[in-house]
C-alpha cells in the first residue's frame, strides 16, 4: 500500500512522494529548554518517534532533525524564557539550558523515544540566522529599526497559507513595546536589539542583539536539510505564528518551497484545556513515569491519532494500561512457549492470522500513521494467540517464533510499546516463580484440608488472569 499523509498545507490527504527516492528529510520543532518536559511534550515526540520508526521500517533512509531552542523564545511581556528562569534560580542562562536540555533527553530516553540524528541549538547557529536576515533585508522583505529587524508580512502574498489566516483578518500579536516601531502590527521580529540588562547577546550588522524565535528553525533546517525538504512537524498550537513565519521568511529568502508536507500533532489537554507550563496545569514526564511504565504512556499517547487532541488523566492511563497488559501478557506467554515448544506440532491457522495482522497493521500505518488502528490489529492477534497457547495444543517451535517475531517487529520496533527482550524474560521468570510458590502454598493448604485458604488462593489468582487446573498429576496454570 502507498503511504498517504494528511498535509496540513492544503488540508488534504496526499500520497507521500519524497524529493529524493528512498530518502526523507524531516524537521520537527523541538523544545524550549527552560523547564522540565511535561506529558504534552511526550505526546508530540512519541508521535513523531513512531512516524520516523515507520518510515524507516518502510525502507526510507530518514535524516531526522529536531532543534533545541535555547534563545529567542519570548514571552508576551518581552522577556526571554531562558533569562526569566535564570533570574528565578539565580543561575547563568547557559546553566539553565544545559540542565534542562539534559533532562529533556533523559525524559525522552526513558520513554523510548529514538534520538534525532541532529539536535542543533539556536545559540550555536546565530551566524546562519544573521545571514538569512541579511538576505531578507536585501530582497526588501525585512526592515531595520533602532537595531531590531522585522519581517514585513505585506511583502509575502502567501503569508498565512498554512493556517489560512490572512493579514487583513488578523489581530495584532505584537507586544505593546514593539508596535510603535513596526510598519505593520503583524510583522514579526527576526532580530532584537539587546537592552543593557539583556545577557544573551551577539554582535550583528545592526548592533548587539539576539535572534527572534522563528528565524532559528528556518536557518537550521536549511543548513541540515536544504532550502526545500520533505516533512516539517510540530504541535498544532505552533501553527501560528511560528510555523507560518518559518514558511514566509524561508520562501522569501530562498525563492523555493520550504517544506512539502506539514504534519502537526494535536494538543494534550487536561479537562479539555491544553496542557501548558504557563497555565500551571502540567504534569512532568518524570512524575508520570513514577506511576506508569514508559510502554503504558506510549500506548496512551498512541490510542489517539497523532493529529487529534487527547485528554490526560490517570484514569485514561489506567485504561491504556489494561490494553497494553493484554498485549504484553501474550508476548510473555509466547516467550515462555519458546522454551517448551516442540520442533513439531500444529499452528492451528495462526500463521494466516499473523499475515493478516501484518497486512492490517501496515495498511493502518500507511494511512497517515494511524497508530490506534494498528494497535487494534495487534489486539485482535492477541486474542488468537492467547486462545492457541492456552489451549494445551502442541504448537511448533517455528510457529511460536513467528508469533514472537511479529510482536517484536510491530509492537516493539514500530510502536515501541514492548520492553527490551531481557526485561520480558525477567518479568516472565518472576511471574513463573511467584505463581509456582502460590501453587505450592495452595497444595499445602489442601493437604491440611484448609479448603477455604485453597479456594482463596485460586480465586485471587483468577482475578489477575491466572487460571489453575487441578489434574491427576498435579496443578497446572495458564494466563487467562
Amino acid at each position: 500500500m502507498t503511504l498517504r499523509v494528511y498535509n496540513v498545507l492544503g488540508r488534504e490527504k496526499q500520497e507521500f512522494v519524497p524529493i529524493e527516492p528512498g530518502r526523507v528529510g524531516m524537521y520537527v520543532c523541538g523544545p524550549t529548554v527552560y523547564d522540565d518536559s511535561h506529558i504534552g511534550h511526550a505526546k508530540t515526540y512519541v508521535n513523531f518517534d513512531v512516524i520516523v520508526r515507520w518510515l524507516r521500517k518502510s525502507g526510507y533512509d530518514v535524516l531526522y532533525v529536531q532543534n533545541i531552542t535555547d534563545v529567542g523564545h519570548l514571552l508576551e511581556s518581552g522577556e526571554d524564557r531562558i533569562l526569566k528562569k535564570a533570574g528565578q534560580l539565580h543561575a547563568k542562562p547557559m546553566q539553565i539550558v544545559e540542565t534542562y536540555t539534559r533532562r529533556y533527553f533523559a525524559a525522552m530516553d526513558a520513554l523510548g523515544v529514538t534520538r534525532p540524528d541532529i539536535s542543533p541549538r539556536a545559540s550555536g547557529h546565530v551566524p546562519e540566522q544573521i545571514k538569512m536576515i541579511e538576505t531578507l533585508l536585501e530582497k526588501g522583505n525585512a526592515y531595520e529599526v533602532n537595531g531590531s529587524v522585522y519581517f514585513d508580512v505585506t511583502t509575502d502574498p502567501d503569508y498565512g497559507k498554512l493556517s489560512n489566516r490572512r493579514v487583513d483578518d488578523q489581530e495584532s500579536g505584537g507586544r505593546v513595546a514593539e508596535r510603535g516601531e513596526k510598519r505593520n502590527p503583524e510583522d514579526f521580529a527576526l532580530w532584537k536589539r539587546a537592552e543593557p540588562e539583556h545577557i544573551l547577546r551577539w554582535e550583528s550588522p545592526w548592533g548587539e542583539g539576539f535572534p527572534g524565535w522563528h528565524i532559528e528553525c528556518s536557518a537550521m533546517s536549511k543548513k541540515y536539510l536544504g532550502a526545500t525538504f520533505d516533512i516539517h512537524g510540530g504541535g498544532v498550537d505552533n501553527m501560528f505564528p511560528h510555523n507560518e513565519s518559518e514558511i514566509a521568511q524561508s520562501e522569501c529568502a530562498n525563492d523555493a518551497i520550504f517544506a512539502r508536507y506539514w504534519l502537526l500533532v494535536g494538543s494534550l489537554t487536561v479537562d479539555g484545556v491544553k496542557m501548558s507550563k504557563s497555565l500551571g496545569n502540567f504534569t512532568t514526564v518524570t512524575d508520570v513515569l513514577q506511576r506508569h511504565s514508559p510502554e503504558v504512556v506510549r500506548t496512551f499517547v498512541l490510542s489517539a491519532h497523532y493529529s487529534n487532541p487527547i485528554d490526560f488523566s490517570d484514569d485514561a492511563l489506567s485504561a491504556a494500561a489494561k490494553g497494553w497488559e493484554r498485549i504484553y501478557n501474550a508476548v510473555r506467554l509466547t516467550r515462555r512457549a519458546l522454551n517448551t515448544a516442540p520442533t513439531g506440532g500444529d499452528g492451528n491457522g495462526i500463521l494466516a492470522q499473523l499475515e493478516q495482522t501484518k497486512t492490517a497493521f501496515a495498511a493502518a500505518m500507511d494511512d497517515d500513521f494511524n497508530a490506534p488502528i494498528a494497535i487494534a490489529a495487534l489486539q485482535e492477534l492477541t486474542r488468537e494467540v492467547n486462545t492457541l497457547l492456552n489451549s494445551g495444543t502442541s504448537v511448533a517451535l517455528d510457529v511460536v517464533k513467528a508469533i514472537d517475531e511479529t510482536y517484536t517487529s510491530l509492537a516493539g520496533d514500530v510502536l515501541g510499546i514492548l520492553p527490551k527482550g531481557d526485561q520480558v524474560a525477567a518479568d516472565s521468570h518472576r511471574e513463573d516463580a511467584l505463581v509456582e510458590m502460590l501453587i505450592n502454598m495452595r497444595a499445602q493448604a489442601r493437604a491440611n484440608k484448609n479448603w477455604a485458604e485453597s479456594d482463596r488462593i485460586r480465586d485471587e489468582l483468577a482475578k489477575i488472569g491466572i487460571i489453575l487446573e487441578d489434574r491427576a498429576d498435579g496443578t497446572v496454570w495458564k494466563a487467562g
